[in-house]
């Protein structure tokens, strides 16, 4: 990155060279002999500026000034010779500017007319019309370009702030809280894809219609992100969801309407370079048979697009939040770890001096029970930590990372906990697999800590955009909670996030099941797995 001398230095002598040119290049062309010898002269007094700019800088900020006194003082002396030259007064002022700011540029542009009055005035010449015009139009040229300097020196000096960034992000969320109350469709992505898929539904008949954006910001693998389907048929509707994902890889890349005998997919731009995604549909007949052209989504484009420029904000302020969620999320555990844990550890060690020598047998057996107790307080901490720093990000799936989620909880608690997946090579959203995660981790935490169960199933189905997780223990079933927990209910909020559907209710034979689904598809209710990977802890 250049600094603000570098920049000023090559500006100054670019400035120079140019002026050079430009006022010698007519008199080349004029064959004006006579100027080009005044030029030459010129050309000395701008090398000597040229050169201070390797000077100290504040020997070199005053030279503009210098410079401005000779050329005031060649344009004078020449001007019953040339006018030719008087273009070079603009040239102090925006040099002086760039290098000191305001007060120099005045300074500059003074100390070059000076000279020129106090000839006019001496040798008592009669200023003609087109001398005075040309003077001053140079004159206020040099102003103009001075003030100009002085906005440049100003960006270029200015101190860096520590807080910009903040100051930069306060504006735009101010702005963002504003503007809020005037989006009459909101800003969850799921509704304005499910009213998107419904405008493209009323215009095109289909029997299986699906919404697809990319995964992740840098545009990743489309994932689908809602779908409709008046089929109840479990196998085709499954089937349908591979061959749209197909067509709407194929429409994203063209990047216009794609139609393949019963299938089309059309993109979604938000702007002229930007593809939000995909509207994908299963015709229930060939294209031509169902009466259907470019000419019908033609008469869509204008709703589309605005649909688009919709979800594209939603799905950038949802992940706004997510990042925030997970940068919050890793701060509260780099503070318990380095805080609470610590000053709990410190305090064992304490306990450890104290026990060493009791007073009594009855002491020992205290210190001996508290001891135990501190050790449990700092494994639930560590726990803790734990929990808050794993994500689904760093696993290959939303399964794989329940899996290693149950895995350490098991082997921490030592309960067995079998972990049962059914995975589609499709994923969900990030921020959906995030709230699904954090939902399962509650509820293992919760059978883990309290249920005093001796075994944990845990069943994951991932058939984007449908998913169904299941978590059943045989521990002592749902209980009456307590005024300061709030599990359950930010189990619940998280499923409302994404629309998933919470229920928790009592097993028949004894402990509890928690159910989260995402039924993001209409008519297709989400089956128990069929095939399965099995993870036993």
């Amino acid at each position: 990155m250049v600094s603000g001398d570098t920049a000023v230095r090559r500006l100054g002598v670019a400035a120079r060279l140019f002026a050079f040119v430009a006022l010698g290049t007519p008199m080349l062309w004029s064959k004006d002999v006579a100027g080009l010898s005044l030029l030459l002269v010129l050309g000395v007094v701008l090398l000597g500026g040229i050169l201070t700019e390797l000077v100290p800088r504040w020997l070199a900020g005053w030279t503009p000034i210098a410079e401005a006194a000779l050329i005031g003082v060649l344009v004078a002396v020449t001007l019953d010779t040339t006018l030719g030259l008087a273009g070079a007064v603009a040239l102090p002022p925006f040099i002086a500017g760039l290098r000191r700011g305001l007060l120099a540029m005045a300074v500059a542009v003074s100390t070059g007319v000076i000279p020129i009055a106090l000839m006019v005035a001496l040798t008592q010449w009669a200023v003609d019309t087109e001398m005075g015009l040309v003077l001053f139009s140079w004159v206020a040229m040099g102003v103009g370009l001075g003030l100009i300097a002085c906005f440049l020196h100003a960006t270029l000096h200015r101190r860096p702030d520590s807080l910009s960034a903040y100051r930069s992000a306060r504006t735009l969320i101010g702005e963002l809280l504003d503007l809020s109350g005037g989006l009459d469709s909101g800003l969850d992505p799921q509704v304005l894809g499910g009213a998107l898929l419904s405008t493209v539904g009323d215009t095109v008949a289909t029997r299986t219609l699906v919404l697809l954006v990319p995964r992740n910001d840098d545009g990743g693998c489309l994932t689908p992100l809602v779908a409709v389907q008046t089929t109840t048929e479990h196998d085709s509707a499954e089937t349908d969801l591979d061959l749209l994902g197909e067509i709407a890889e194929e429409a994203r890349r063209c990047g216009h309407l794609v139609l393949h005998e019963d299938r089309f997919a059309v993109p979604l731009v938000a702007d002229a370079v930007t593809t939000v995604g995909v509207v994908a549909g299963l015709l229930p007949g060939p294209a031509a048979t169902a009466g259907l052209d470019s000419a019908r989504f033609t008469r869509l484009l204008p709703s589309l697009t605005a649909s688009a420029v919709r979800l594209e904000t939603a799905l950038l302020f949802r992940a706004l939040r997510d990042s925030a969620t997970a940068e919050e999320r890793r701060r509260l555990a780099r503070e318990m770890h380095d805080g609470i844990a610590q000053d709990i550890a410190s305090l064992g060690y304490l306990l450890d001096l104290l026990a060493a020598r009791p007073a009594s047998p009855a002491q020992a057996e205290q210190f001996e029970a508290l001891r135990t107790r501190i050790s449990s307080v700092v494994t639930e901490v560590r726990r803790s930590v734990e929990s808050l720093r794993t994500d689904v990000g760093a696993s290959e799936s939303l399964g794989a990372a329940i899996a290693t989620l149950a895995r350490n909880l098991g082997e921490a608690a030592g309960i067995p906990i079998k972990v049962t997946t059914d995975e589609r090579t499709t994923r969900l959203r990030p921020e959906v697999e995030a709230e699904l995660f954090r939902i399962t981790q509650e509820a293992l935490n919760n059978a883990v800590r309290h249920a005093r169960a001796s075994r944990i199933d845990v069943h994951c189905l991932v058939h984007a955009p449908r998913a169904a997780i299941t978590v059943a223990d045989d521990g002592l079933g749902l209980q009456q909670s307590r005024r300061d927990s709030y599990g359950l209910k930010i189990m619940q909020e998280r499923a409302d996030l994404v629309h998933a559907d919470l229920e928790i209710d009592n097993r028949d034979s004894g402990g509890l099941v928690v159910s989260i689904r995402l039924p993001t598809v209409s008519q297709d209710p989400v089956r128990p797995p069929r095939t399965s990977d099995t993870v036993s802890v």
